[in-house]
């Protein structure tokens, strides 16, 4: 595996994140690795967007009903 080194880290910075360490029972060095991991995996817009597309094609031509006009009653009553 690789090593990595950040340099010029402000304290404050560094302060916040060895708490947030602490309250998931983790290491500094451990949270820091769960942040860039979590950072990395992050889902881009055009990924989001072929995400969406698969999600409505698995829908195929079913209609769905208007939910406004069903809120609308709901808050009549």
């Amino acid at each position: 595996m690789a090593q990595l080194l950040v340099r010029d880290i402000d304290h404050e910075i560094v302060s916040r994140l060895k708490m947030r360490a602490k309250q998931h029972n983790r290491s500094l060095q451990g949270e820091a690795k769960l942040i860039l991991e979590e950072a990395v995996q992050k889902v881009t817009w055009e990924e989001a967007m072929e995400r969406a597309r698969k999600i409505r094609e698995s829908f195929g031509s079913k209609k769905f009903s208007d939910s406004a006009k069903l809120i609308r009653e709901d808050r009549e009553r």
